[in-house]
């Protein structure tokens, strides 16, 4: 720098000085009751954005991706798929060795169930039986009481003289007949049963000899005196018979009412037992296979047949190639608030900065992730469009489009 210059700047500088100086005393005078030693305070000037596109930079991920594992451990028996096969969900892929065990104790369980199913059913079925049994015996027992009770009632009752003579000559013309019945029957005693007319001669003696017991029973009905010893039998008997009567009368009333609890507690309590074992025996057998859970393409298998493997291990891994989409990775919480679910996109892949594709935000995280300091969300985009170039993992630069 000259010399002759210095002076120059020199008396800027102080001009410049001076004229701050004197800015800042009449500004001060302007605020009421303001010390005049004190310190402008700043004013914030607030922030005017330009209305532009926000970018942020993505990845591209097929629809789906996931890794398969066997549920239970074993030794693979057999492989059916292999990489690069297009699967559907539902597919079993892969099978451990044991199906057949497991197969005869699903039988085994079913069977168990069938029986104890029919167990329940026969205790209804039953139940016609018993409530008819319980009524033929409530039946007998009122019989019986109601015999009794005439015996009962009959002891130490005198009968009337014209009731005894009449049972005394029905006694003596029974007798006759039966007299003279064995007299008919006699010359025929000796033939073959299979002789018609000995039959018949065989039939009326019987019915003679009936005929003459019942009325030497009433006879001596009429005429005996019971002693102490079978009064006391025709009471106890009579007690006996309403004992009898009570039981057949619950005994009716409790089948009436429907099967027994018990047994109806013990049917379903086997089959609940049948129901758990068969479940049981099922989903072993089901984790014996290894099913594809979605639509897809093996891109990576481990798959060998007589390898041992473990549960929860994965042994293969499907991706459904279907759709691709992009998914932010730098979305920071300024931009975010500006991004919304239908917003259309511009995405340019890195490797290929010539093609453009475009896309719509179809979802947008609610949680959030920190990345060099910066509060991130991510922004699901599916592509209206693609190319076979891009490849999953590629990188791209996404432009969202401003929306009304």
């Amino acid at each position: 720098m000259r010399a002759g210059l210095k002076p120059v700047l020199a008396l800027a500088l102080v001009i410049l000085c001076s004229i701050l100086i004197s800015s800042c005393d009449t500004f001060m005078e302007m605020v009421p009751g303001q010390a005049a030693t004190e310190a402008p305070k700043a004013t914030a000037n607030p922030l005017i954005l330009e209305d532009t596109d926000i970018t942020a930079e993505g990845r591209l991920v097929p629809k789906e991706s996931l890794n398969l594992a066997f549920a239970t451990g074993g030794q693979i028996e057999e492989a059916f798929v292999e990489e690069g096969d297009q699967v559907k969900k539902g597919d079993v892929l892969a099978r451990l060795k044991g199906s057949e065990q497991l197969a005869a104790q699903v039988a085994t369980a079913e069977y168990e169930l069938f029986a104890a199913n029919q167990a329940l059913e026969q205790v209804d079925d039953d139940l016609d039986l018993l409530v008819n049994q319980a009524l033929q015996k409530l039946n007998d027992a009122r019989q019986e009481v109601h015999d009794l009770e005439r015996k009962v009632s009959g002891l130490n009752l005198t009968a009337d003289q014209t009731d005894i003579d009449l049972a005394y000559t029905q006694l003596i013309f029974a007798e006759d007949a039966l007299d003279r019945a064995e007299e008919r029957f006699e010359p025929y005693k000796s033939r073959p049963e299979t002789n018609l007319t000995r039959a018949r001669l065989q039939v009326e003696l019987a019915e003679a000899e009936q005929d003459y017991e019942d009325a030497l029973r009433k006879y001596n009905a009429l005429t005996g005196t019971p002693d102490d010893f079978d009064q006391n039998q025709t009471f106890t008997d009579y007690d006996i018979a309403q004992g009898k009567l009570e039981i057949a009368q619950k005994e009716f009333e409790k089948w009436s009412n429907g099967p027994d609890p018990n047994a109806v507690a013990d049917a379903e309590a086997r089959i609940a037992a049948a129901e758990v074992q068969l479940a049981a025996a099922e989903a072993s057998l089901v984790d014996l296979d290894l099913v594809a859970t979605i639509d897809g393409t093996v891109v990576d298998s481990s798959l060998v047949e007589g390898k041992h493997v473990q549960p929860g291990v994965p042994v293969i891994h499907l991706v459904d190639f279907s759709e691709w989409f992009i998914d932010t990775e730098n979305l920071t919480e300024i931009e975010v608030v500006d991004v919304f679910v239908g917003q259309q996109v511009i995405v340019v892949p890195d490797s290929l900065p010539e093609l453009e594709l475009s896309g719509e935000v179809i979802s947008i995280s609610d949680t959030y992730e920190e990345k060099r300091g910066d509060i991130t969300y991510t922004a699901r985009i599916v592509l209206n469009d693609f190319d076979p170039r891009l490849r999953w993992g590629m990188t791209v630069i996404v432009t969202f489009l401003e929306g009304e």
